[in-house]
């Protein structure tokens, strides 16, 4: 019983239980050496075959390996489970069903040990598997029982394995169906001069009708953790730019959203093909991780020569928005909500808002103020030196017909001060 501890103490004192099956990795190793056999493997029952997920075997690599399979008529599996073929054999030659199979002679099987790996909702995934070269009287049930034990271990980690690949392809499922059956809207933004308080632009923000209801930003992140957060954004987008195809004037420009890895995927001058490239402002948002600056830049590069302008979403709402301006010199800075919001009533908040403004005017970018609620807000930013600005007090994010009738009123909101 003592070495049965100290064998279950070597495996959690082990390589872990990272992803890919380290702590079944782990328990073939600890349990191959333990017993003193040559091979031991955890496989899956895929269709009429035995797949060996795992092996441990080393300098064995011409026999088994991972991938490898066996038809489950030629191996030991269906005769254990129907009890034909005990899980424990010391000596295979002793057992007529074991001897007279082909494969104990073919890879010269002497003592055999296995039993089945259950999952969580009660089926058989395959068996926890270790052989032996040759015939070995001392394995005993004692053995048998710390088998079973770590079958049990490795069943837990597949279970673990598999419910997170089943929750990765649900969710690969629900960003696809969202993405054909176009299970969102696309709101606009004014964003309105304020010298003139006329509106010059429209932001397109997405609104989801997928259930669960969640938030658009939560719906992105998921699309990006099921690798598909290009896809649903260029989707989005497409939809954006229909825009062009209202009775918008020919001085309104439409701002869309992208994220840093869908500007370098390429993706966007196909879906700026045909239309007015001048007419659209890309923003990048500032909460977005940059992995390599010079890789955005290169993709944003010919956008731009084009007449594409870049914004940088967010500035003043953390470190990352600097990073953004700093390295992408943007045509557009827009101010965060944090930021202007209580704007009138707080100095330091004006202080830091007149610096990158300051910082806007030296290197010949436009400002454009968001998340502006009040007419105190707005004026305060007006007297700083604000050209642009949007927000619930100028017009919530509506349809495109209405956003359009801005324009067509004239431009003049009533509730700009």
């Amino acid at each position: 019983m003592e070495e049965n501890k100290n064998v279950l103490l070597n495996l959690m004192t082990g390589d872990g239980q990272g992803p890919g099956g380290a702590t079944v990795k782990r328990a073939l190793e600890v349990i191959r050496s333990h017993l003193g056999m040559e091979v031991a493997y955890v496989s899956e029952f895929v269709d009429d075959r035995s797949v060996f997920r795992e092996v441990d075997a080393p300098g064995l690599e011409a026999l088994i390996k991972v991938g490898d399979s066996q038809s489950l008529d030629d191996v030991y599996c269906r005769h254990i489970l129907a009890g034909r073929l005990p899980e424990l054999m010391p000596d295979t030659a002793a057992n007529p069903i074991a001897a007279a199979m082909p494969i104990t002679k073919a890879a010269n099987i002497g003592s055999h040990m296995s039993v089945p790996i259950r999952l969580a909702d009660g089926s058989t995934y395959g068996m926890f598997c270790c052989l032996g070269f040759h015939a070995n009287p001392t394995l005993n049930q004692r053995d048998l029982g710390m088998m079973r034990a770590f079958a049990e271990l490795a069943a837990f980690d597949i279970n673990r394995d598999i419910d997170v690949k089943k929750a990765a392809t649900a969710k690969v499922a629900s960003i696809n169906s969202i993405i054909e059956s176009s299970l969102f809207t696309i709101a606009y933004q004014p964003i309105w001069q304020v010298a003139t308080n006329r509106p010059v632009g429209l932001e397109c923000l997405t609104r989801f009708s997928a259930q669960p209801p969640r938030s658009p930003d939560l719906w992105f992140n998921e699309a990006a953790e099921a690798g598909l957060g290009t896809e649903l954004e260029l989707a989005a987008i497409r939809m954006a730019l229909r825009a062009f195809d209202a009775a918008l004037p020919a001085s309104a420009y439409l701002a869309i959203n992208a994220s840093p890895a869908t500007v370098v995927s390429g993706a966007l001058a196909a879906a700026f093909d045909s239309l007015p490239l001048d007419r659209i402002v890309l923003e990048v948002t500032e909460h977005a991780h940059v992995a390599d600056y010079d890789r955005l830049v290169a993709a944003l590069t010919p956008l731009r020569r084009n007449g594409v302008r870049l914004a940088i979403d967010d500035a003043g709402a953390g470190y990352s928005g600097l990073q953004h301006i700093l390295q992408l010199r943007p045509d557009i800075i827009k101010l965060d909500m944090s930021l202007t919001r209580h704007i009138d009533l707080d100095p330091a908040r004006r202080a830091l808002a007149a610096a990158l403004i300051a910082f806007a005017r030296d290197t010949g970018s436009a400002i454009v103020a968001e998340g502006v609620e009040t007419a105190s807000e707005l004026n305060t930013l007006a007297q700083l030196g604000v050209q642009m600005a949007q927000g619930y007090h100028l017009g919530r994010p509506m349809p495109l017909n209405s956003a359009a009738a801005l324009f067509a009123d004239g431009g003049i909101s009533t509730q700009v001060a």
